[in-house]
């Protein structure tokens, strides 16, 4: 199954931590992990991806796929700016969020406008948004929401 991940560009140690085991645990169950391919919590979770095997898929909001951050590999280049993040939730079976803001909770609303399962590390507080504690509750969530592929 392809998971998104989304979540802020700019994140505290302790925030990309979470990110790092959410990449592990979706490598670890042999999940692919999507993103926005740039820093924060997408950097984290995909260097938590790659160290265990897993892939990662960065779809970027600029035309360089050279943006794509050292853990992403298969960069995807769009020119599109934030309007690429109704693509970064399109090609996930599920999403993850992991705190963020504004762009996060535009992630999250078009996740469920596509009818998305969204688990919610530390995020935005909407109605559709499973509030799990930890990285295992969130992968649980999604799998079992999707029917565990």
């Amino acid at each position: 199954m392809r998971v998104s991940v989304i979540g802020g560009s700019s994140v505290s140690s302790a925030t990309a931590a979470v990110a790092e085991e959410v990449g592990a645990q979706l490598a670890n169950r042999d999940h692919t992990v999507v993103c926005g391919g740039l820093g924060g919590v997408m950097e984290a979770v995909c260097r938590g991806a790659r160290e265990a095997g897993g892939e990662t898929i960065g779809v970027l909001p600029t035309d360089r796929r050279s943006d794509a951050n050292p853990h992403v590999t298969v960069p995807i280049a769009t020119g599109m700016g934030h309007a690429r993040n109704a693509l970064v939730v399109a090609n996930g079976d599920a999403a993850v969020a992991v705190d963020g803001s504004h762009g996060t909770l535009s992630e999250i609303g078009l996740a469920l406008a596509h009818g998305r399962p969204v688990a919610g590390l530390d995020t935005h507080d909407v109605a559709g948004v499973e509030a799990v504690e930890t990285p295992t509750e969130a992968v649980d969530y999604v799998e079992s929401a999707v029917g565990g592929e």
